[in-house]
């Protein structure tokens, strides 16, 4: 099915890198504006994290971070566009919150209700994004990645999104003794399935979603699990799973690493284990992006970005979609590809690059000053981001979502993580 345009002021020629949700939206929405687009995707198949990929060796190279068993931690009503229901089709996985493959097959029905198949370009990686000084428009250099020698092909946009994605650069924290520990280390990027761990004993740092959800897998399987975390005193959402599984245990952080195999934790507790699964975050990284230094990219921000979309200095030729970390809410990837598809028609003004700066600089002085956030206080924000370039989209407000999941899930995961999927 395709749309009919809306009228436009300007059609630009858009590049789009990445073909998972943030990229198919943007597309959709760039289409909807009147604008030429080209989606440069690197795998065979759309769907980004949600592509499953099998990650075979700790040095496999994949994209996705998605393992056997995951399934959605967010309601259906979350992971759906707004003109688009998430809908539980019959043969398929009905649950509210559905196995992984159940999202990919939803983008794949996306993808084809809007036309947006015949944009994207498979097997197609980015290795270079950058601008045109002459024209100030922008070159972008691909790879056809079907064979050893790919031909590279170079072609000039407009404007480029980059749509990426932020959860496929794994991030090691930095403890002593890592280089000189011989035994398995890995992180759970590459993290499938429970049974290459079988009868082993394992230590899962990190008490984050992943590492809780791994951590559940693996005891049926290990002989031990040792679960590692910054806190000083057990987490409350380890309290009935230590409890209950004699040979699950919890630890403070990993103080040091011996050669023979020790694992020394700072409460003073220690295990020789055979593996350490390291489920400690992912970094940004945009490797074939050169902005002459206009953007900054570490491991946990990039910047400056006005409102997480438009670096002020080279807008709006230049945007990012879903950039923010804390959570996945596909009506919030929706605003930001409106807002830059409206915002490249014309139909849209920015502020100056100068009020732009400057409001990016305010946001900063606050972060400074305030405590960190819970993950109530970051939905609000976002759904105010929402609401201000959604363009009358609806969507629930924050306490009919707060309703919706009763904060079973964020607030209480692990301790009844077992009966609550299951619902």
């Amino acid at each position: 099915m395709h749309m009919a345009f809306d009228s436009v002021l300007s059609s630009k020629h858009v590049c789009v890198v990445g073909a998972g949700p943030t990229g198919l939206v943007s597309a959709r929405e760039l289409l909807r504006e009147g604008h030429s687009v080209v989606v440069l995707e690197q795998n065979h198949d759309l769907g980004g994290q949600w592509l499953y990929q099998d990650a075979a060796s700790a040095t496999a190279t994949v994209h996705s971070s998605v393992y056997a068993s995951l399934r959605l931690n967010a309601p259906r009503i979350y992971m759906e566009f707004t003109d688009f229901m998430f809908t539980p089709v019959e043969g398929r996985d009905t649950r509210n919150f559905p196995g992984h493959r159940e999202l990919f097959l939803y983008l794949k029905d996306f993808a084809r209700c809007f036309g947006l198949n015949e944009l994207i370009r498979f097997n197609t990686e980015v290795v270079h994004v950058g601008t045109a000084a002459a024209t100030g428009k922008w070159i972008v250099r691909s790879r056809e990645r079907r064979t050893d020698d790919g031909e590279f092909m170079e072609e000039i946009f407009d404007a480029v999104v980059i749509a990426t994605g932020h959860f496929s650069l794994p991030r090691l924290p930095k403890i002593k003794g890592m280089e000189e520990w011989k035994r398995k280390q890995l992180h759970s990027h590459v993290y499938r399935v429970p049974e290459p761990f079988q009868d082993e004993v394992v230590v899962v740092v990190g008490g984050s979603l992943s590492g809780s959800e791994i951590a559940l897998e693996l005891v049926h399987v290990a002989k031990e699990v040792h679960i590692s975390t910054k806190h000083t005193e057990i987490p409350h959402k380890f309290v009935k799973p230590v409890a209950k599984y004699a040979h699950l245990l919890w630890h403070q952080q990993i103080e040091l690493l011996c050669e023979d195999g020790t694992v020394l934790f700072a409460d003073g507790s220690s295990v020789v284990a055979d593996t350490i699964l390291y489920c400690t975050g992912y970094s940004y990284s945009f490797p074939f992006l050169d902005t002459k230094g206009v953007i900054h990219v570490d491991e946990n921000r990039i910047g400056p970005l006005y409102e997480h979309t438009f670096p002020p200095s080279l807008a709006p030729s230049l945007s990012f979609v879903g950039i923010p970390n804390k959570f996945i809410i596909f009506r919030f990837f929706e605003s930001q590809g409106r807002w830059i598809a409206q915002v490249l028609s014309g139909k849209r003004k920015l502020p100056s690059a100068d009020e732009m700066m400057k409001a990016i600089e305010e946001v900063e002085r606050h972060q400074e000053l305030e405590e960190p956030k819970n993950f109530i206080q970051v939905i609000a924000e976002l759904l105010e981001y929402y609401d201000r370039y959604g363009d009358q989209c609806d969507f629930p407000h924050l306490e009919d979502w707060r309703k919706e999941i009763s904060l079973k899930f964020f607030e209480n995961s692990i301790n009844n993580i077992e009966t609550f999927r299951d619902e």
